[in-house]
């Protein structure tokens, strides 16, 4: 038998050629598995299924000639190293991939998951840290909407789909409460003047949309969709010239920050330990050290 080839793609081409089969079926299996996660106790974020809904398409794609038996340990390595130019949203694929073939296992359509060994790719730590500046730029070319949601993301701290699904319901007594959006327990950012102004001026905008729910609403009185969202904030990067900025950097604004203040930015993300809290610290003030002191047992040089 002929080797495969060291490529993705020649090495999916090959397998088939070897095998002579018609097209498999991973497509179905992928839509199946991902259907169950949609509906998944406790549900998974807005955010977790929107990046899985992409990665199915890559998934389907990738393996379209294969049925669900002829992946192997091989074609999955094969389909890590196709992604590796974008190795965060290759781990994306990967963990959706090794949560369909779980599902393809327990429907018995398999004996083993191919994906299983399969390590994931290094991220590099992102270490940007938006300037007051860049923040006013990027804002001065930001509609009245997207500024209020930038307002928010920067104040907040917040995953950017939790601040787009602030319900009017969670405008409590104490501030804006929070649901679980990949974090264990919900939260509530107390209220501050500026916090409730930004919130002030949220509600200014709502206009002739007739939501009860929403405190943002969209179209059809539904949550803002991140996708639109997103491209708004990049055409004000663009337009502002400032450059390798992501939404989430704003989270990361607040949490460096609240640590300045002598605040606690680990309860603030609502995160579990320190440890993760650090990927959003952004400060790169050097620290100023002091040296031991050995007091008179340093010896005095004399002189000439």
């Amino acid at each position: 038998m002929e080797a495969l080839g060291s490529t993705l793609a020649e090495a999916l081409e090959a397998y088939a050629g070897i095998l002579e089969t018609p097209v498999g079926q991973m497509d179905t299996v992928v839509d199946a598995a991902y259907k169950a996660l949609c509906a998944r106790k406790p549900p998974l974020s807005p955010n977790t299924l929107t990046q899985y809904k992409y990665a199915a398409t890559r998934l389907k794609k990738m393996l379209a000639e294969f049925r669900p038996e002829q992946v192997k340990g091989k074609h999955a390595a094969a389909v890590k190293r196709g992604l590796a130019a974008t190795p965060n949203m290759a781990n994306r694929v990967l963990s959706f991939a090794r949560q369909v073939f779980d599902y393809a296992l327990e429907g018995e359509l398999i004996e083993s998951n191919p994906f299983v060994e399969i390590k994931r790719h290094s991220e590099a730590k992102r270490d940007r840290l938006l300037t007051q500046d860049e923040y006013e730029r990027i804002y001065a070319q930001s509609g009245p909407r997207l500024q209020v949601i930038e307002d928010l993301w920067r104040t907040t701290g917040q995953r950017v789909n939790a601040v787009l699904r602030i319900a009017l319901a969670d405008l409590v007594e104490e501030g804006i409460r929070f649901p679980r959006f990949k974090t264990p327990t919900k939260r509530i950012v107390k209220w501050t003047p500026e916090l409730r102004a930004i919130v002030e001026r949220a509600k200014g905008l709502r206009g002739n949309v007739r939501s009860l729910v929403w405190l943002l609403p969209g179209r059809g009185g539904k949550p803002p969709n991140y996708r639109s969202v997103r491209d708004q904030f990049e055409r004000a990067c663009i337009a502002a010239g400032v450059e390798n900025v992501q939404p989430r950097d704003l989270r990361a604004v607040a949490a460096t920050e609240a640590k300045k203040q002598g605040k606690n930015p680990t309860a603030l993300l609502g995160h579990t330990s320190e440890q993760q809290t650090q990927r959003y610290l952004r400060d790169k003030e050097e620290p100023v050290v002091e040296g031991p002191s050995f007091g008179q047992s340093i010896r005095q040089h004399e002189k000439s």
